[in-house]
Formats: C-alpha cells, structure tokens, sequence
C-alpha cells in the first residue's frame, strides 16, 4: 500500500464530493455565489466545511472563536453544527465581504448564533482575555491574514479550553512552504509558524492535506 496520502485529481475530488458531501441548500448557495467572487480562492473547500461541522459535534463546542470570515462559508458549516445555544464570534475586517456573510447566516436561520466583530482580530481576542474568557472556547478557527498567525495562535492557546481544538488554515500554502527557493512573507511566515507547532509542546499536532493544508493543534 501506498504510504503517503493520495494525489487528488479533478476526477477524484469530484467523486469525493458525489459520495461524501452533505451540503445543505443554502451552503451550496453561498459556497457557488462565492465562486464568482474577485477573492474566491480565499473560500475554503467545502469538504474542509463538512469536515469542520464534523469536529464541532465531536467536541460538542457551544462556543467559537473565527478568525477570518470572508463571506461567511466556514461560519455557516460550523453555526448549523452547533446546538441552539452555540455562539461563534467571528472576526473580520471586511464589512463588504461580511455583509455576504450575514446575508446567508440569515437565511439559513443561524445568525441568532453568529456575532460578527468587525476589528482586528488581535484586538478582539486581547479583548476578550481582558474580559475573562481564558479557557471558554471549544474550537477555534484561524484562516486570515499569515503574518498574523504566531499572534493569533498564542492568544487563541490562551482562550482555548483544555482538549480543545484550534484549526489553522493554509498551513500548506500552495506546497510553497516546501520549497526553500520560495520567499515571499507569505510563505516564509507559513513556513516559521508550522516550525513553531511541530516543536509546541503546549499541544497534540496533526497537519493534514486536506484543501490547502489544515493543521489541527489540541490543547494539552
């Protein structure tokens, strides 16, 4: 057998997603509107979306932190798998790309669950450890801006309760972070912050190929 993960062809990816994906109405919508978006790469496959909604029930979160909404896809999966009292703070700057967002948490019935912080995140997250929150989340999201993710990280560890879980996005970055000739910030803060996790011993680590890279880290 083989011993590394399999090359996802179109083919495949399509056949994944005929045999595994259990995308509501409204998901599809949002997930195809986005499609056409000036910034559509910065969308989230919609099996990492399942796959989200999948970790929230495990863990059975009521409460998250979202750092990076864009227009809301992410937000959605996880609001829909949370109980009715679930809460998802959800960080952006973008008000044009997250009035998308709160147009479809709308329609889908789940805004009720969703408060929408429009502030860096930095400040939201040193806000929220100000006001006591330390070890009151369940799952965190990161996906926005790279250079900020070591900053993110280290805040989202302190809100974190123990066993729970934080998801980073893009930890694999278009494969560049391989690739020593490649320089740009982007990668290079990629490639320092996945150094960092490998050696944290703060958490359990399992970096996955699944879209761009997810890497998962559990609080220890």
């Amino acid at each position: 057998m083989t011993r590394k993960s399999l090359t996802i062809t179109d083919e495949i990816h399509d056949y994944l997603l005929c045999n595994s994906l259990r995308e509501t109405d409204v998901q599809r919508e949002l997930r195809e509107y986005t499609a056409g978006h000036k910034m559509a790469m910065m969308q989230i496959a919609p099996e990492q979306g399942q796959f989200m909604a999948l970790l929230v029930r495990l863990l059975q979160a009521k409460n998250i932190i979202e750092i990076g909404v864009f227009t809301g896809y992410s937000s959605l999966c996880m609001a829909q798998a949370l109980p009715e009292d679930g809460h998802i703070i959800a960080c952006d700057i973008n008000e044009e790309y997250t009035n998308v967002a709160r147009r479809y948490w709308e329609k889908a019935g789940v805004e009720n669950r969703i408060e929408l912080v429009l502030s860096p995140a930095v400040e939201t997250l040193d806000k929220l450890i100000a006001d006591s929150k330390t070890g009151c989340f369940d799952f965190i999201f990161i996906d926005a801006d790279k250079s900020g993710y070591d900053d993110y990280y280290e805040r989202s560890l302190q809100l974190l309760r123990k066993s729970g879980l934080i998801m980073v996005d893009n930890t694999l970055w278009y494969g560049k972070p391989a690739d020593p000739v490649e320089k740009d910030n982007d990668t290079r803060a990629i490639r320092a912050f996945n150094h960092k996790l490998h050696r944290d011993e703060r958490v359990d680590i399992s970096m996955l190929p699944v879209a761009d890279g997810i890497t998962l880290a559990m609080k220890r």
